[in-house]
């Protein structure tokens, strides 16, 4: 923050029994750094003067002299050691041996003044400090403890010369008149200044305020944002310019020439169009890098001119990544699919269970094998066709209240067993299939039906690109946390392509031309229910290397007893090798 934010030190006054400071402003602390160095300066002024006339050989002098020394000393200590504070009242301790002092010192020498000296200018000091830096009722009663300190020197002075008694009474009339109102008009100027300092203290408050939220926004934005002047120096950049720009002067936010590099000239032809042209500009360039290739750019560009009457004008260039931009309107095309496969889906619904009823009853009266056949062939489809359906409404349906975890809780090796064995059954691949628990009945929060469907959809896309050979689809359990479980299927496939791996959990993505593409995406939305992580890698089994998909299980929050299991396990065959 700025210093005009910075509070008053909290210290002890060594002129009073060690007060709390109040907080003040700067100008405050300023202002009365400025009146203790005149006191100061007064007070060495009147000690030189009075050794000048003591040298003179006027030794009447000699108590004016040792006035003026002992409040040289005085000064000296309040601006030594003093501390600034603001007043709380018109009078205390601080004020009373700094003002208080200027008045008795100033009267003194008055009093005692010989010859043709006049210390009654010496008065504005005090009233000036008093008004300055307090508030008016102090400089009020400055004011009135000046005058009335003139009128009683030119009482006691009448005293001794009737002559002159008029005269010295018109004078301190007139002298304590003015000081009253030097009082009034510095208190009020100096109240208007203070006033101006706090608004203009509260501006610069919001203009920072103003410029770190401006900050915040753009250092948070996704497009790079550049403000480059009509040299071609970037003044200002966010961190999304350097990884658009590929430069590490963006990222620590540092200026830059745009045209140093050979690669940014088409961002310089757009940012000289826009000066040239005094006019927006949009475009679409290609950043060649040698050594990254090449980034294709959406740039965008508004100019920024001056309001103070100078002709300098910023060029703010906006830049986003193509690529990105092609990313969202290609998920917005999926969302909108979704919708539209949704709707059609549930269309398809009930003409596709009349098709299938239909067949069955057709079934029903044939004999001969070869339309059998061919009913078997619409009745295999047909239920392909509805486990299609079914997945594009369980994707698009909306998302149910999930019990509380204590509810869903299940052992995880004994759900996975089952659910592995009535697969195997299903499928008649047993002699393919092994499965391996090393949970330790860890209890895991998962519905029991989502899990079944979990499993069988990575079953299903294991044993598509599986091999024949025995073993050569494999599941395991085992813990990785206290309570926490981790699941896998493993296949002896073939190595994944890149391009396949970065759109495995997509909808509608699938490398097979008979496959809805909704399976592992399925499986990925089960998993973000229930707080489970899914993920792909390749893995070794024994000697082997495959495809494996993983699935991090939480806790459930009350572990079930060994002997009541949620799952009664069906154990599986002794696996042939």
């Amino acid at each position: 923050m700025d210093s005009q934010f910075h509070s008053w030190l909290a210290s002890t006054d060594s002129l009073s029994p060690a007060p709390e400071v109040d907080p003040g402003s700067q100008s405050f602390d300023r202002l009365w750094r400025v009146f203790m160095t005149a006191r100061v300066a007064i007070a060495t002024v009147l000690v030189v003067l009075q050794a000048f006339i003591y040298a003179l050989g006027n030794n009447a002098s000699r108590s004016a002299a040792a006035v003026c020394i002992a409040y040289l000393f005085a000064t000296l200590a309040v601006r030594i050691w003093a501390r600034p504070r603001p007043p709380r009242r018109a009078f205390d301790a601080q004020w009373l041996l700094t003002i208080g002092v200027d008045v008795l010192a100033f009267s003194a020498l008055d009093f005692l003044q010989s010859g043709v000296m006049n210390y009654t200018p010496l008065f504005a000091l005090p009233v000036l400090l008093s008004s300055v830096l307090g508030p008016i009722l102090l400089a009020f009663g400055t004011a009135a403890s000046v005058t009335v300190l003139l009128l009683a020197d030119a009482w006691w002075t009448s005293l001794q010369s009737l002559a002159d008694f008029n005269a010295r009474f018109l004078q301190a009339a007139l002298s304590g008149s003015g000081f009253f109102l030097v009082a009034l008009l510095a208190n009020q100027l100096a109240a208007r200044l203070s006033r101006e300092e706090e608004r203009s203290q509260a501006s610069q408050s919001a203009a920072r305020m103003q410029n770190q939220v401006n900050q915040l926004v753009i250092e948070g934005l996704a497009e790079g944002v550049l403000v480059i002047d009509a040299r071609g120096t970037v003044r200002s950049v966010n961190p999304a310019s350097g990884r658009l720009l590929a430069t590490k002067d963006a990222a620590r936010n540092t200026r830059f020439v745009l045209t140093r590099e050979k690669a940014w000239q088409p961002l310089v032809e757009v940012m000289r169009r826009t000066f040239e042209t005094q006019t927006a500009q949009e475009a679409e360039v290609s950043l060649d890098y040698p050594a990254h290739g090449s980034r294709r750019l959406h740039v965008r560009t508004r100019l920024a001119k001056s309001k103070s009457g100078s002709n300098e004008s910023m060029c703010v260039m906006f830049l986003e990544d193509l690529r990105e931009m092609e990313a969202r309107v290609r998920t917005e095309k999926l969302a909108a699919m979704g919708r539209m496969s949704a709707a059609v889906a549930h269309e398809i619904r009930n003409p596709l269970a009349a098709i299938a009823q239909a067949n069955a009853l057709l079934e029903e009266d044939l004999r001969d094998p070869g339309h059998r056949q061919l009913t078997s062939m619409v009745r295999q489809n047909a239920q392909r066709l509805a486990k299609i359906v079914d997945e594009i409404l369980n994707v698009s349906r909306a998302k149910e209240q999930l019990p509380a975890p204590a509810v869903l809780t299940l052992v995880l090796d004994d759900a996975v067993e089952k659910i592995a064995s009535e697969w195997a059954v299903q499928n008649g691949t047993s002699h393919r299939l092994q499965v391996v628990t090393r949970a330790a009945h860890a209890a895991v929060w998962f519905e029991p039906d989502h899990l079944r469907r979990l499993m069988v959809n990575l079953l299903d896309n294991a044993l598509r690109y599986a091999s024949a050979s025995p073993q050569a689809i494999q599941v395991s359990t085992e813990s990785i946390a206290p309570g926490k479980g981790r699941l896998a299927v493993w296949s002896d496939g073939q190595r994944l392509e890149k391009t396949v791996q970065a759109h495995l959990f997509e909808p509608f993505f699938s490398s097979e031309s008979r496959s809805s593409g909704l399976g592992l995406y399925i499986c990925r939305e089960l998993c973000e229910r229930y707080g489970a992580l899914i993920g792909y890698q390749r893995a070794l089994r024994g000697t082997t290397e495959g495809n494996e998909f993983f699935v991090v299980l939480n806790a459930g929050l009350q572990p079930l007893n060994d002997q009541s299991p949620l799952f009664e396990a069906t154990p599986l065959a002794p696996l042939k090798s």
